[in-house]
Protein backbone atom coordinates (compact mmCIF):
# COMPACT_ATOMS: atom_id res chain seq x y z
CA UNK A 1 0.00 0.00 0.00
CA UNK A 2 0.77 3.53 -0.48
CA UNK A 3 2.66 5.56 2.33
CA UNK A 4 2.48 8.95 3.97
CA UNK A 5 5.70 10.44 1.54
CA UNK A 6 6.08 12.92 4.77
CA UNK A 7 7.16 9.89 7.27
CA UNK A 8 11.01 9.78 7.33
CA UNK A 9 13.27 7.23 8.88
CA UNK A 10 11.68 6.43 12.05
CA UNK A 11 8.44 6.87 10.97
CA UNK A 12 8.78 4.24 8.47
CA UNK A 13 11.05 2.20 10.96
CA UNK A 14 7.74 1.85 12.73
CA UNK A 15 5.57 0.66 10.19
CA UNK A 16 8.09 -1.89 9.40
CA UNK A 17 7.59 -3.22 13.02
CA UNK A 18 4.20 -2.19 13.50
CA UNK A 19 2.16 -3.13 10.25
CA UNK A 20 4.16 -5.88 9.02
CA UNK A 21 5.79 -6.93 12.27
CA UNK A 22 9.00 -6.83 10.67
CA UNK A 23 12.39 -5.99 12.34
CA UNK A 24 13.65 -2.71 10.49
CA UNK A 25 17.11 -3.20 11.85
CA UNK A 26 17.87 -7.14 10.20
CA UNK A 27 19.42 -5.63 7.23
CA UNK A 28 16.44 -6.35 5.05
CA UNK A 29 15.85 -3.58 2.42
CA UNK A 30 12.46 -1.77 2.59
CA UNK A 31 10.66 -0.32 -0.23
CA UNK A 32 7.77 2.11 0.46
CA UNK A 33 6.10 3.72 -2.45
CA UNK A 34 4.04 7.22 -2.77
CA UNK A 35 -0.15 6.98 -3.91
CA UNK A 36 0.77 7.89 -7.77
CA UNK A 37 3.63 5.15 -7.76
CA UNK A 38 6.36 7.91 -9.05
CA UNK A 39 8.36 7.68 -5.89
CA UNK A 40 9.61 4.77 -3.47
CA UNK A 41 11.94 5.50 -0.44
CA UNK A 42 14.35 2.65 0.46
CA UNK A 43 15.09 1.80 4.41
CA UNK A 44 17.89 -0.10 5.34
CA UNK A 45 20.21 -0.85 8.55
CA UNK A 46 23.31 -0.95 7.64
CA UNK A 47 24.56 -1.89 10.92
CA UNK A 48 25.76 1.02 11.95
CA UNK A 49 22.55 3.22 11.19
CA UNK A 50 19.37 3.51 9.16
CA UNK A 51 19.97 4.56 5.83
CA UNK A 52 16.85 5.89 4.19
CA UNK A 53 16.98 6.81 0.06
CA UNK A 54 14.45 8.39 -2.23
CA UNK A 55 13.94 7.85 -5.55
CA UNK A 56 11.28 9.84 -8.05
CA UNK A 57 10.54 8.88 -11.86
CA UNK A 58 10.79 12.38 -13.85
CA UNK A 59 8.27 10.34 -16.66
CA UNK A 60 6.44 7.25 -16.07
CA UNK A 61 5.54 5.12 -12.56
CA UNK A 62 7.67 2.44 -10.75
CA UNK A 63 6.19 -1.20 -12.05
CA UNK A 64 4.46 -2.77 -9.21
CA UNK A 65 3.74 -6.44 -8.32
CA UNK A 66 -0.18 -7.11 -7.02
CA UNK A 67 0.48 -7.01 -3.31
CA UNK A 68 -0.69 -9.91 -1.01
CA UNK A 69 -0.64 -9.59 2.68
CA UNK A 70 1.28 -5.96 2.41
CA UNK A 71 4.09 -7.98 1.59
CA UNK A 72 6.27 -8.43 -1.73
CA UNK A 73 9.55 -9.94 -1.71
CA UNK A 74 11.93 -9.49 -4.49
CA UNK A 75 15.46 -10.98 -5.68
CA UNK A 76 18.03 -8.09 -5.25
CA UNK A 77 18.42 -8.06 -9.42
CA UNK A 78 14.32 -7.68 -9.01
CA UNK A 79 14.31 -4.61 -6.58
CA UNK A 80 17.71 -3.04 -8.82
CA UNK A 81 15.14 -3.29 -11.99
CA UNK A 82 12.08 -1.66 -9.87
CA UNK A 83 14.67 1.15 -9.05
CA UNK A 84 15.88 2.07 -12.40
CA UNK A 85 12.04 2.33 -13.72
CA UNK A 86 11.73 -1.11 -15.18
CA UNK A 87 9.75 -3.93 -15.09
CA UNK A 88 11.20 -5.92 -12.69
CA UNK A 89 8.60 -8.94 -13.84
CA UNK A 90 10.82 -9.10 -16.77
CA UNK A 91 13.97 -10.22 -14.54
CA UNK A 92 14.58 -13.79 -14.03
CA UNK A 93 17.82 -15.44 -12.78
CA UNK A 94 19.73 -16.96 -15.24
CA UNK A 95 18.91 -20.54 -16.85
CA UNK A 96 21.53 -23.43 -17.06
CA UNK A 97 22.02 -24.29 -21.17
CA UNK A 98 23.38 -27.32 -19.83
CA UNK A 99 26.76 -28.32 -19.18
CA UNK A 100 29.67 -28.53 -21.30
CA UNK A 101 30.72 -31.75 -23.26
CA UNK A 102 34.06 -32.99 -21.60
CA UNK A 103 36.31 -35.65 -23.83
CA UNK A 104 38.23 -37.72 -21.94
Amino acid sequence: RPVDFRKGMDGLAALVRDAIGADPFSGTVYVFRSKRADRVKLLVWDGSGLVLATKRLEAGQFCWPKIEDGVVRLSAAQLAALVEGLDWKRVHAARAVGAPAVAG
